[in-house]
């Protein structure tokens, strides 16, 4: 891997031990990692279309300077080996950038990572503690926009959404027990137990049901190199009750989410090209926020399915990479919730188109340009026009990892 690929997979963790570093101090018996990244983005988003029924939308423009889908990130780790265990410890830490105040913004300080590893390569390895989730995490890893804006409109958070809810869902930062097997000559496999997402106004509140999520990988070097994966998840919604913003509180009756999915990458000679898809029920709440993140804890039963493609090529000698690619989600309402005003047919479809350069200046610094066509179609049921946001998206920064 590259040192920009072992960033990445610092910056978000994936791995079963504390992630290489581009700062590493030896401790005794201890060797500590010390990596992270910094990065800011000049986004520039024109917003149009119409209301559902038709009322038009203002033709709005709104200008940032911000993090991309990747924070700015501070992590520590460490590891040793004691008793014939390899043991690590995580932690990181996430900020923005953005403040569209004089004196503050939306830049707070959010520890996404806190967990331990144990294991030895013959048998696997353990993980306890906040990390990303195991489902959908292929696809994040291998999603381009990592390092730079992709959806989401103006980065006035601590993050953009890069293809998140046009093209995925979101893997997310959850508390959990995981194991991961050994590599069997490229085969692997991961399995957690991780905590309940629960909405504080509907029957989640009790927290009284775990979620699961897992996947299978196969992983090959070579000429030509590629992984596939297939995963999936779990988890029990019991019933209960939500307050709508306006009204009296309603009933909403319990359900069970789950979601598969399957993806694959392949690369040859500076070009690859990476597909992805899944299927689920009650795992995306694109139906209610129309933004893409996706919560276990949405109240409504939803058939949702997405997936993305995506291919990138470096140049060679210059080592610029370029990029396009085009993702999709899709929610639909399979139960009535009157008192939210939804029905069965109910609808959210969120499609994007980016292209993107990202040129390596050096070892560490990548400056990267990007263009986002990003549409939203929402229908419900007795309302003769459909509603459509349409996001016009143009980034222009630099991502530094060390």
């Amino acid at each position: 891997m590259t040192k920009i690929q072992y960033a990445v997979a610092a910056a978000l963790a994936l791995g079963a031990s504390a992630a290489q570093a581009g700062i590493t101090i030896p401790a005794g018996d201890w060797t500590v990692d010390i990596g992270g990244n910094v990065n800011a983005y000049y986004t520039h988003t024109k917003t149009d279309g119409n209301l559902l029924g038709g009322a038009p939308l203002s033709n709005t423009k709104s200008n940032t300077i911000g993090t991309g889908l990747l924070p700015a990130a501070l992590g520590i780790g460490g590891k040793t080996r004691q008793n014939d265990l390899d043991i690590a410890f995580q932690f990181t830490f996430f900020t923005g950038t953005a403040a569209p105040a004089a004196s503050a913004g939306s830049n707070t300080l959010n520890i996404r990572q806190a967990f331990l590893t144990f294991g030895d390569k013959s048998w696997g390895t353990i993980k306890a503690g906040r990390d990303l989730g195991v489902f959908g995490s292929d696809a994040i890893l291998s999603d381009m926009t990592l390092l730079g804006v992709g959806v989401g409109g103006p980065a006035g958070g601590t993050s953009t959404l890069g293809r998140i809810g046009s093209g995925y869902i979101y893997a997310d930062w959850v508390g959990q027990i995981q194991y991961a097997s050994p590599n069997w000559n490229g085969f692997s496999f991961a399995a957690a137990v991780r905590e309940p997402w629960a909405n504080a106004s509907s029957g989640d509140a009790e927290r009284r049901d775990m979620g699961f999520d897992g996947k299978v990988s196969y992983e090959w070097a070579g000429d030509i190199s590629g992984k596939v994966w297939l995963g999936g998840l779990t988890q029990k919604h019991r019933s209960g009750t939500v307050t709508p913003a306006v009204g009296p509180a309603v009933a909403v009756s319990g359900y069970t989410s789950r979601a598969w999915e399957i993806g694959g990458k392949v690369a040859y000679s500076g070009a690859e090209l990476v597909g992805y898809y899944y299927d689920g029920r009650g795992v995306d709440s694109n139906l209610f926020t129309t933004g893409g993140l996706q919560f276990l804890s949405s109240t409504q039963k939803t058939d949702d399915k997405g997936g993305y493609v995506q291919a990138t090529f470096k140049i060679p000698g210059i080592g610029t990479k370029l990029g396009a690619s085009w993702g999709r989600n899709e929610s639909e309402a399979n139960s009535t919730q009157a008192g939210l005003g939804i029905q069965v047919g109910d609808k959210v479809e969120n499609e994007s188109w980016i292209i993107g350069a990202y040129h390596p200046l050096t070892k560490s610094l990548n400056l990267v340009a990007e263009y986002t066509d990003q549409e939203i179609t929402s229908s419900r049921t007795g309302v003769a026009i459909d509603g459509q946001t349409n996001n016009k998206t143009f980034a222009l920064g630099a991502i530094m990892f060390f």
